[in-house]
């Protein structure tokens, strides 16, 4: 699959919440959302994200824009992640992968010189019609939000 770039329309999103509700991505059509995708629930930099995103969350919701997180983690993962956290947004279970590979941040990575696929850690903000307004590939974990402040403000 090509590589998504901004103006392109966003993949379709259909999948499991940490509550095993069904969510896609056209039930926020009208809507700015930040979907992003990072490793594995409950690391320390995906921990990071998570929680700056929750810090900032009603300033976000004030702004009309939802938060969706994606990983390749079960929803029995993301409902512990979510519960020790006290996360106030939708994180989405990739299990098959699809949408990791959809969005193209899956990837071969290498961590001590090991290689593997994992998910590269990647925001993209969508806006009301679908199209991906902003991609933030240099995700800060500790100030996520306001790097996405930055782009919708401007």
């Amino acid at each position: 699959m090509a590589e998504l770039k901004e103006g392109d329309i966003a993949p379709a999103i259909t999948s499991k919440d940490q509550n095993g509700a069904e969510v896609s991505l056209t039930d926020y059509k009208g809507k700015t959302v930040v979907l992003y995708f990072y490793p594995k629930d409950d690391t320390p930099g995906c921990t990071a994200e998570a929680c700056d995103f929750r810090d900032n969350y009603q300033g976000l919701q004030a702004k009309g824009i939802t938060v969706l997180g994606v990983s390749i983690d079960d929803e029995k993962s993301h409902q512990k992640f979510v519960t020790k956290h006290n996360l106030p947004f939708t994180l989405l279970a990739d299990t098959d992968q699809k949408i990791v590979n959809d969005y193209g941040v899956w990837a071969e990575k290498n961590m001590y010189g090991k290689k593997y696929m994992g998910t590269v850690r990647a925001t993209f903000i969508i806006d009301g019609e679908g199209k991906i307004a902003h991609i933030i590939k240099k995700v800060d974990t500790k100030n996520s939000t306001q790097q996405v402040l930055d782009l919708i403000n401007n």
